[in-house]
């Protein structure tokens, strides 16, 4: 048996081939190129990679044309954590000495040792991949924007209270097109006092609003005239510059929340595994789809439910020395999948009076909110396993059955 391990960086990568003794078989210095990855591997076939016998490799990333080359075939690519291989430096030598090469062959020694200890990378289709970087790419924007939205509002609240109170009814306050539009037709509130209702009108049509324009830009017209303190004219034409910078970030955060959007409702339907996954209460078309990108489509990437659960950071977590233990929740999770499953069971209460029982049940039980709705999530992603593992969709009856209390009564 043959083990590589690859230390990579920016513009070249070390790689080294070890055997079952931990003899060093082979190493070399390439290049992040199609050139470097062509000499990769033609050294692992030189060394008996084939087809039907792949050598496994040890990487710290899962991303980027390395790991896309590697990933070819059948070869097993272990995604090793960095934290986890400086752990493993320091078996082969106390003096805390560190190389590149170095680095390459404790990777190849990690396989050779505790490859059973460690997760080879999924083996997902294509499409749950792209779906993945569609989803990951739309949180992130939907992130990003509601920063740049909490920067603005922090800089508003300096110098022009009149827009947050105008804005404040609104859904999605800042970020809608009406408040941006008016912010720039009106970046300083003694602007905004002397807009006409003709103006305030024509800025709400710019922005899309066809409905309640007149009524509305009358409300804008008393909030924005109303006696508001002000600062001192140069001051506030100043913060009404630098809120015009911070407007154009917003626009764009804006525009590709909505564009990624639009990709991932493209996308996603096309998925087999869509059908499963909105037939579950409280899963439209993101939430489902940011779900599905960090479980992926590999049916053999968890062993049971327990393990996802574990991975997505839903069951809990117990700490026993000595006469002393405790339960407490998982730290070490999946935190983007950890965060939709907040969303899911946050919406399920609302869209499955099952999964509003059992969360009833757990507060009246002692837990707090997060807890039960923690609770909730780790009883539904088991569900969801059992579900994508069989190809059934979500059946109320069989997730949440009656208690037996109530089906006794029922019968007689």
């Amino acid at each position: 048996m043959i083990y590589c391990g690859i230390d990579w960086a920016e513009r070249t990568h070390d790689v080294a081939l070890v055997d079952d003794t931990g003899q060093l078989l082979a190493k070399r210095h390439i290049t992040d190129d199609a050139a470097g990855y062509k000499i990769l591997l033609e050294l692992l076939a030189e060394h008996g990679d084939t087809e039907e016998n792949p050598i496994p490799v040890a990487i710290e990333t899962s991303r980027g044309l390395l790991v896309a080359v590697l990933r070819t075939g059948t070869r097993k690519v272990f995604a090793i954590n960095p934290m986890a291989a400086a752990r493993y430096r320091d078996r082969h030598s106390v003096s805390r000495k560190k190389s590149d090469p170095g680095d390459a062959l404790v990777l190849a020694n990690i396989l050779r040792t505790d490859m059973h200890a460690h997760r080879p990378l999924p083996g997902d289709s294509d499409l749950g991949r792209a779906i993945a970087v569609l989803a990951r790419a739309q949180q992130d924007a939907l992130w990003n924007r509601q920063q740049i939205a909490n920067q603005l509002r922090s800089l508003l609240r300096e110098y022009y209270p009149a827009a947050l109170e105008a804005f404040a009814g609104w859904a999605n306050g800042l970020c809608r097109p009406e408040a941006r539009e008016l912010l720039k037709a009106a970046p300083t509130p003694s602007r905004a006092a002397r807009l006409t209702r003709a103006q305030l009108q024509a800025a709400l049509k710019r922005a899309g609003r066809k409905r309640g324009i007149e009524a509305e830009a009358d409300r804008l017209r008393d909030v924005f005239r109303a006696e508001w303190a002000h600062q001192p004219l140069l001051v506030e034409d100043a913060l009404g510059k630098q809120m015009l910078a911070l407007l154009i970030q917003l626009e764009a955060a804006c525009t590709a929340t909505d564009d990624l959007a639009k990709a991932v409702e493209e996308a996603f339907p096309q998925h087999p595994d869509a059908e499963i996954l909105l037939s579950f209460p409280g899963l439209g078309i993101q939430l489902a789809a940011r779900i599905l990108a960090e479980i992926g489509d590999d049916r053999t990437r968890f062993a049971d439910a327990r393990g996802l659960k574990a991975y997505a950071g839903a069951s809990p977590i117990t700490g026993a020395s000595g006469k002393k233990s405790s339960i407490t929740r998982r730290w070490v999770k999946n935190d983007r999948l950890n965060h939709a499953g907040y969303l899911w069971a946050f919406a399920a209460l609302r869209h499955s009076l099952g999964a509003n029982a059992h969360y009833r049940r757990r507060r009246e039980t002692g837990d707090w909110h997060a807890a039960a709705q923690r609770n909730l999530f780790n009883r539904m992603i088991g569900q969801l396993y059992h579900c994508l593992q069989h190809c059934k969709r979500f059946d109320e009856t069989l997730a949440f059955p009656p208690p037996l209390e109530a089906a006794e009564s029922a019968a007689a």
